[in-house]
């Protein structure tokens, strides 16, 4: 007989093993789940382990699901099924429980950022009564990004920096891990560089020194070309791939992403719904 349970902020352990059990024969190619790298999801996105559940089967873990909370909604970062265990209703049950919960406790509102290729993950949503919202794009751009020359100094920028002018994108439609939250939590290891006249910052990016670019924005009207400057000092300093990664269609055109060289690289479907009682 299965039995399930919501967990709690002693429960690290017992995630991390249902993550690597449940969660890792769908991507082989992933690193194991480590205490180390699961408590870095709580800092940087929030996990709330009184959000996450686990399915057993006797003393296994068969299912399990790990949700992101903040004020705005929760987030269903991910949910697995052992293979041995599908199709016997554990992810739609795992789903209804925490609906249930979020009904009463809040926030109302739930999301998931499915990548395309999860047509059963997908599914599994669609029928739990979530809806497709966006489309959410993943952009790469490889080689050097050509720039054009214009008056602006480029100067290093931090998190706070842009954080203290206002300028982190509170008003931007973003994806969950590259939100305020997630820059604001994850500033020490972001670095940064801005376009900036003598009166206040144009443009800017927030980036790791892997090539993955966390915040990307232009403040003027100019077909991208501050934005290609920044883009291309990064490529000066030895980042020959670069990645953005689940850009929302309200945050850039694709005219804008093909102006600055960068081309779709994946999808992911953005799910929302809202809690309630089952």
């Amino acid at each position: 007989m299965s039995s399930y349970r919501f967990c709690r902020t002693d429960d690290v352990s017992l995630l991390v093993d249902a993550l690597n059990r449940c969660w890792s024969p769908y991507f082989p190619g992933e690193p194991a789940m480590t205490p180390e790298t699961f408590k870095r999801s709580i800092r940087d996105l929030q996990v709330w382990c009184s959000s996450c559940m686990v399915a057993f089967s006797g003393p296994d873990p068969i299912s399990v699901l790990i949700g992101a909370k903040r004020p705005s909604g929760t987030l269903v970062h991910k949910i697995a099924v052992h293979p041995d265990h599908r199709r016997q209703g554990h992810g739609r049950h795992l789903l209804t429980s925490l609906s249930s919960k979020l009904a009463i406790l809040g926030p109302p509102k739930m999301v998931a950022e499915i990548p395309e290729a999860l047509t059963p993950t997908s599914a599994l949503f669609a029928a739990g009564g979530y809806v497709q919202e966006a489309v959410l794009t993943d952009y790469v751009v490889e080689g050097p990004v050509p720039s054009d020359r214009f008056e602006g100094f480029v100067i290093p920028v931090t998190v706070d920096d842009l954080a203290a002018n206002a300028l982190l994108g509170e008003d931007q439609q973003l994806c969950w891990e590259r939100s305020v939250e997630t820059l604001t939590a994850r500033k020490d290891e972001i670095a940064g560089l801005a376009v900036a006249s003598d009166e206040r910052i144009e443009a800017f990016v927030l980036y790791l020194n892997d090539g993955e670019i966390l915040s990307l924005r232009s403040l003027v009207e100019d077909d991208g070309a501050r934005l290609r400057q920044l883009l291309s000092q990064l490529g000066a300093q030895g980042m020959t791939t670069l990645r953005l990664k689940k850009v929302h269609p309200a945050e850039f055109s694709i005219a804008l992403m093909e102006t600055l060289g960068l081309r779709p690289a994946g999808v992911h479907l953005l799910y929302a719904a809202r809690a309630r009682s089952n």
